[in-house]
């Protein structure tokens, strides 16, 4: 949001330019198992008892066995989310498969029709392959590893392209990620959630792609047990070691901006125990999108590590560890020409210097941590407890040079949570129920400063803050099917928020979902309230005194309520699935930030914003068991209104909506993979934005919106061995720069990234 012209926030840059803080919210709750029914029959429809069916992963060796009952039905829970081969098999019959996809949450039927055997014995395909669950209001789209491996770019180690690559309205800008029109998003690692307060501030992701075997990002739609992100949940699904045998893999990359990205990783299991660990490093010249079209002053490095543990200590009961632990550094990229419209006080920009960096020579340390651990207990098919206490650490350090024109700051934060949730899952008659506990306390640790050195005789100062909080949330949710075609789900979620003060919100959600017989086409809708807990921010001492002294002041900030609408509908043929949605969000204290310079990026809340918009998405089958495409597109309008009802303000008066900075009318993403012979095989993805919106219409870009821009991403692979692959990478081949954003973010303007080659060496062997 830029506030110089839209709303005179003159009187508060110096402030901003100290202060950087973030959003806090009540994370999702999810979990990544489901469960699969199914019934077996013979030629004359009639119930087959004790046949033998194999549920087995696609991507590893996880397998399961069991009989059918005296009904002809088998029932395998606690399956987690991924893909999955369902075989049958019995004498004097023919034995049949078919594929199926788990999502969290789901109970996916299959109907299996044996064939009599023949002389000679065959494998029968029983109908289509199960492309998506039929019976959720939610909007999914799941990626696997073979995904994160193919597509252009999205291997690498702070790479988000595996989500903007495949997810409607997900994009890149300032140096943050955007879905749905918000920045609010839930991640959760093995089904828990890893609470963060980093959102506005922080700048790399918490995992390393490389490191997960599915992700399943929710877009809306959330019943009571998915928390309350309205924008976007990614639960993922770390690597077990399931799909190893004494085995490891070395990862090495090098190209352009001398970038590498080396990953080390060791993997194995048994029938009752899995294990996965992996340690990375990374480093490049261009780390963050720069302000001008030169790469100046924007190096970054960092390495981490990465542990998974599974052990079934019967066949009641697992054990899940899941660890990681990050570090970077971010250079923070400036202008160095003083004649651009960003140094300078030209006639484009009405006098008055729109982001005057060259002076500055800032740089950004981060480090994360956490600790996930999960007992999972079935009591019977039908009934599963997931009990899940949860530790997760997280900092970010900006530090400018105590030389710094105008002002040399200091924002110094981090964060320690410990928390838990507890998760029951029962299904009776035709009522599937999840009921829990969710909540964590946090505490924060935050150092502000600033050095004066632009002439104005204030004096420097230093404010540490130690706030506190927690969040407590209930949750209760039903989905009611009372026909096979027809699914109702309800539920609630009350939330309580305690930290500088109390805050308590009930959140009802509704929903519907409808599958046409025969042409198994699915329509939903969905109606639903979400609260999302307030940020722990506090002003005190010498920062609330010089704010004072320049007309402004602090307000505590309340926690955002959403009211969202949605529908769409599902369809899926022949292996191909078409899904389209509409959705609507109503915000009431709209979580922002406020970011004017490098390393102020400071959280407020303004009183509305509403956002809107209909998205597709498709998904191909294996072409010609060769090729498959996939395509994202969004058409979204992002707007909010003033006044500032929480953080720093100078206290401005209403306004009519208006364009959020990272409001983007169209969004469109198309891109495929093709295997070719000698094993090899070629992807690629093509990025089409209308533009985000313009800080300064008509200075120098006309209209309200920067122009469109559209790059072309390309991989090329082969498998020479079983142990050894290799793949080169090109970013933004056609080196098309554009200015993507030219509000006052994190680090100033943003540019594209400029084309980036480099090459990915793969080699596997056994221990």
């Amino acid at each position: 949001m830029n506030f110089n012209n839209r709303v005179g926030f003159t009187a508060m840059i110096l402030i901003l330019e100290v202060c950087a803080l973030t959003i806090v919210s009540a994370p999702a709750r999810a979990e990544i198992f489901g469960t699969v029914h199914g019934i077996v029959h013979d030629p004359q429809h009639r119930p087959v008892q004790d046949a033998m069916v194999d549920l087995k992963a696609k991507r590893s060796d996880w397998v399961r066995h069991q009989k059918t009952n005296d009904n002809g039905e088998f029932e395998f829970s606690a399956v987690p989310l991924g893909e999955y081969t369902v075989t049958v098999a019995l004498a004097s019959f023919q034995q049949a498969q078919q594929d199926v996809i788990v999502g969290s949450g789901t109970n996916p039927v299959l109907h299996f029709q044996l064939a009599l055997a023949t002389v000679t014995a065959n494998t029968v395909v029983s109908g289509e392959p199960v492309t998506a669950t039929m019976d959720s209001v939610t909007p999914v789209t799941l990626l696997n590893r073979q995904d994160v491996q193919e597509t252009p770019g999205a291997s690498r180690t702070n790479s988000l392209a595996i989500i903007t690559d495949y997810v409607p309205g997900a994009y890149i800008t300032h140096d943050q990620l955007h879905i749905r029109g918000g920045h609010q998003t839930s991640w959760l690692v093995d089904g828990v959630p890893v609470p963060n307060t980093n959102i506005a501030s922080n700048l790399g992701p918490q995992l390393d792609p490389k490191d997960f075997d599915y992700m399943e990002v929710n877009r809306g739609s959330y019943g009571a047990e998915f928390g309350d992100r309205t924008y976007g949940v990614f639960n993922l699904v770390p690597r077990t070691g399931f799909e190893r045998n004494n085995e490891a893999e070395l990862v090495l990359s090098g190209g352009s901006f001398y970038q590498t990205n080396a990953q080390l990783s060791f993997g194995s299991h048994t029938e009752r125990f899995a294990y996965y660990a992996s340690v990375n490093g990374n480093r490049s010249d261009l780390g963050l999108q720069p302000p001008v079209p030169e790469v100046v002053h924007d190096a970054e490095n960092g390495y981490g590590g990465f542990g998974s543990l599974i052990f079934n200590v019967d066949p009641s009961n697992q054990l899940r560890l899941v660890t990681s632990l990050r570090k970077d550094y971010y250079q923070i990229p400036y202008d160095p020409s003083p004649n651009d419209i960003e140094n300078a006080p030209t006639a484009e920009n009405g006098g008055v210097a729109q982001y005057p960096s060259i002076g500055l020579r800032d740089g950004q340390h981060e480090a994360d941590a956490f600790v996930n651990f999960s007992w999972v207990h079935t009591f019977n098919p039908k009934t599963l407890l997931t009990i899940s206490p949860l530790y997760h650490y997280n900092s970010a350090n900006f530090d400018s040079s105590p030389n710094d024109v105008p002002i040399a700051s200091t924002d110094h934060r981090s964060s320690t949570y410990v928390g838990g949730q507890i998760a029951l899952n029962t299904n009776f008659a035709k009522n599937d129920i999840q009921a829990g506990l969710y909540g964590f306390y946090q505490r924060d640790n935050d150092l502000f400063g600033a050095i004066f050195n632009d002439g104005s005789g204030n004096p420097s100062f230093t404010d540490p803050e130690h706030p506190s909080g927690s969040v407590a949330a209930f949750f209760l949710d039903d989905k009611f099917k009372p026909f096979s075609w027809l699914t109702l789900s309800a539920g609630i979620r009350p939330t309580h928020f305690s930290g500088g003060f109390g805050e308590t919100a009930i959140s009802p959600r509704f929903g519907v979902a409808v599958n046409i017989p025969r042409l198994n086409w699915t329509f939903r809708a969905f109606y639903g309230h979400y609260y999302q807990a307030p940020p722990l921010v506090t002003v005190s001492g010498p920062l609330l005194t010089f704010c004072s002294a320049n007309s402004c002041g602090f307000t505590e900030l309340h926690g955002e309520r959403d009211e969202e609408y949605q529908f769409g509908v599902a369809i899926p043929y022949r292996g191909w699935t078409v899904d389209v949605d509409n959705f609507k969000t109503n915000a009431r204290n709209f979580f922002d930030h406020s970011c004017i310079g490098s390393g102020a990026c400071i959280p407020i809340t303004i009183s509305q914003a509403i956002i809107r918009g209909w998205e597709l998405t498709l998904r191909s089958p294996r072409i010609a068991r060769r090729g498959q495409i996939h395509v994202a597109y969004s058409n979204q309008i992002a707007e909010g209104a003033l006044p500032i009802t929480g953080g720093l303000t100078d206290f401005s008066p209403p306004t009519s909506l208006f364009p959020l900075d990272h409001d983007q009318r169209n969004t469109l993403n198309f891109g495929g993979e093709v295997t070719l012979p000698w094993r090899s095989f070629v992807s690629t993805n093509v990025y089409y934005g209308s533009g985000f919106s313009n800080a300064f219409p008509d200075a120098p870009y006309p209209g309200d919106h920067l122009p469109q821009h559209t790059s072309f991403d390309l991989s090329l692979g082969k498998d020479f061995s079983d142990r050894f692959s290799a793949s080169l990478h090109a970013l933004n081949v056609a080196n098309r720069r554009v200015d993507l954003d030219n509000s006052q973010t994190f680090g100033g303007f943003h540019w594209n990234n400029p084309r980036e080659l480099y090459v990915e060496l793969r080699y596997r062997f056994h221990y």
